[in-house]
């Protein structure tokens, strides 16, 4: 579809510009009810600090006339295919673009074309795009050869009170374990807090003390010990919170700080996403899980917003809650002189399916015969 030739594109790729695009960004980020705090400027800009390449940023801008309209935070990488990817990264549970929501079909159709000029030999590879997310609808002005394959499973329940998450459980016996665990929390003095603004990077480090203490001597997700993540998540999450884009929440027992939480909020949704709890919860007894969603089940009640979501992963604990699985997708674009690359990215994703799947059916095997996993 044609779109206004008042329209200009901008190809970013300067950390200092990318900086000083804050109040707009936001004000662009505030007209995409889709956006997620994972396209926040707060978010981003923390990540391309703590994990961009030098060289390598890729951020794609279309105005009318001053005004912002459609944004794409790109990063290019060049293995295993050069491709323009979300900034963000594995860190990030989904990936998206940003467009006004008030310009209907013509922010999305400029930002398909800028972004085809401006990958030149390289793929766009869109990562982790929720169902309904912007990006869809480049996808849908997209003029070259696409594909949308399947990437990461969230699991998703309504944005509801906690009472009625626990009616929404499958036998009254399931919902009085859940209630008796409410119980225990209460008996043991449990006591939840947000965090003020000027408190919360303190609150963050301890988050990720106790993050590390619950973790001991088991396999965890060793990006969240690494300086760089503490770095990102600092930096991030103190602005989200001063703008209403997350919010953290302290546990005390007997006076003392035993978990931190971060949940992040956008429009539509709200989700956890790290915490931090000290193994003396667990040894007195206190349901973690129980907890951490009571929080964040009030948290997420707002006008407008619906999806709790408890974001990538398929967890057992999760499942206890009915949720309903929702799979993001993963979009590759290409032109048409660059569609072996699209050929080249399709084969590695099969191929690193199989490789899951044969790690997934050794695992089971070991467990099967006793011999061993985690």
């Amino acid at each position: 579809m044609p779109y206004p030739p008042t329209y200009t594109a901008e190809l970013v790729t300067d950390e200092g510009r990318l900086a000083g695009l804050a109040p707009e960004w936001g004000r662009l980020y505030g007209r995409c009810a889709a956006a997620t705090p994972f396209q926040s400027h707060a978010w981003l800009h923390a990540w391309w600090r703590s994990y961009g390449t030098p060289g390598r940023l890729r951020v794609l801008l279309v105005r009318d006339g001053r005004e912002l309209v459609a944004a794409a935070p790109l990063t290019l990488l060049r293995r295993p295919v050069p491709a323009l990817v979300p900034l963000g990264g594995a860190i990030s549970d989904y990936g998206d673009v940003l467009l006004d929501d008030e310009r209907g079909d013509a922010a999305a159709a400029a930002l398909a074309g800028a972004l085809s000029r401006a990958a030149r030999s390289a793929l766009i590879d869109l990562r982790e795009v929720r169902p309904g997310a912007a990006a869809e609808r480049v996808w849908d002005h997209w003029r070259g050869p696409r594909r949308r394959v399947p990437d990461s499973l969230c699991l998703e329940l309504p944005a509801a009170p906690l009472p009625e998450l626990i009616a929404r459980l499958p036998s009254a016996k399931s919902q009085q374990r859940v209630r008796a665990k409410l119980r225990r929390l209460d008996a043991l003095g449990v006591v939840s807090r947000t965090v003020p603004p000027g408190e919360v990077d303190a609150a963050l480090r301890r988050l990720l003390e106790l993050h590390r203490l619950q973790w001991q001597g088991r396999k965890v997700t060793g990006e969240h010990l690494r300086t760089r993540f503490r770095d990102h998540l600092v930096r991030a999450v103190g602005p989200m919170v001063r703008s209403g884009d997350a919010v953290v929440t302290e546990f005390r027992m007997d006076g003392e700080v035993v978990a931190v939480d971060v949940t992040l909020l956008a429009r539509r949704l709200a989700g956890g996403y790290l915490y931090g709890a000290h193994p003396r919860l667990r040894e007195r007894k206190a349901d973690v899980a129980v907890m951490l969603l009571d929080a964040c089940a009030e948290h997420a009640r707002a006008p407008g917003r619906s999806t709790l979501s408890l974001l990538r992963g398929d967890e057992p604990y999760k499942h206890h809650w009915r949720p309903e699985p929702v799979v993001n997708q993963r979009l590759l674009l290409a032109r048409r002189r660059t569609a072996p690359l699209l050929s080249a990215a399709l084969c590695d994703v099969s191929a690193r399916r199989r490789g899951k799947e044969l790690l997934r059916r050794r695992q089971e095997r070991k467990e099967r015969t006793g011999g061993g996993g985690t």
